[in-house]
């Protein structure tokens, strides 16, 4: 049950000239790779644990033979496309891979649209982009059919796109330094900072539970959102859309970016099946404006 809260209701036109003065501010500022501090720690499929931005590499599963050293691999950020109430938006999606070649790796997900979530995919073209080098900036090599924007991409996509390459590398590597092309990319240019976070991502972003998580008991769902008054409802629907949970959690902040968020869920009382968990934005203004945010993930209770 919701527990009973303070709200400071705003007019819906004051509520979005105040959103609509934020993304202006936001845009075109080198916000880093990845403002979230978020935890998670449920189990999820195909995703690390990660305590924050990627973390230092870890060892995979035991090798089969004492010989053979146990392989690493890293968790890093890859920045997928959704739906959202104000269009196409970032989510972002952590997956292992090689520590050895991390943004390479990265980057062959996020060029072939290998999304974990079926609700994520990849505006880039088909091709690849690799890494050259990185100092003061990130250098990357990306195929010459990059250099034009491909027929029926338009110019907002075309943005977003290349937001999807900067987010992910700086993610990747740490850093939040210009990310540069060795060739002009999608007609945008060769040099580029990351976007503010009210520009690009989606206001809510589901990190744990994984999209086709085993859950079982209580477990830590986590990620990051802009939320009115930093209230981030959620649900459990079963198969057939009904919610049979709620409850929500408050982020570390709202307003300016995404600020982590976190709730303990007990799905101790649940039959075992098949379950879609969502996360969302509070709907300040009561379905006048644009509605909610939603991120939502599939998860099975043991």
């Amino acid at each position: 049950m919701r527990t009973t809260r303070r709200r400071t209701r705003l007019l819906p036109g004051l509520l979005a000239a105040a959103l609509t003065a934020v993304v202006l501010a936001g845009c075109g500022t080198d916000e880093g790779p990845d403002v979230a501090d978020d935890e998670p720690t449920s189990a999820g499929s195909g995703a690390s644990s990660p305590t924050s931005e990627p973390p230092a590499t870890e060892s995979a599963s035991p090798a089969t033979s004492s010989a053979t050293p146990a392989a690493e691999t890293v968790a890093v950020p890859v920045y997928f496309v959704g739906d959202t109430p104000l269009g196409p938006r970032l989510f972002r999606e952590f997956r292992d891979v090689g520590a050895d070649d991390p943004v390479d790796e990265a980057l062959a997900l996020l060029t072939a649209g290998d999304a974990l979530d079926p609700d994520y995919r990849t505006l880039l073209p088909a091709g690849s982009i690799t890494l050259a080098g990185h100092d003061e900036s990130i250098a990357l090599t990306a195929d010459p059919a990059y250099a034009e924007r491909p027929d029926g991409m338009s110019p907002a996509e075309a943005k977003l796109a290349v937001q999807q390459v900067v987010r992910t590398v700086q993610g990747a590597l740490q850093k939040s330094v210009p990310v540069a092309f060795d060739t002009d990319m999608l007609g945008l240019g060769t040099s580029f900072k990351a976007a503010g976070d009210n520009a690009v991502l989606a206001l809510v972003n589901i990190t744990e539970p994984a999209e086709g998580a085993t859950v079982s008991g209580t477990f830590t769902a986590s990620g990051v959102a802009n939320s009115f008054e930093a209230t981030v409802p959620w649900q459990i629907r079963d198969g057939s859309g009904q919610k049979v949970q709620e409850g929500f959690a408050t982020a570390e902040g709202w307003g300016d970016k995404l600020y982590p968020w976190q709730a303990p869920v007990d799905v101790s009382a649940l039959a075992p099946g098949t379950y879609t968990f969502v996360a969302s934005t509070d709907d300040a203004a009561d379905g006048e404006g644009a509605g909610p945010t939603e991120d939502t993930k599939t998860i099975t209770v043991q």
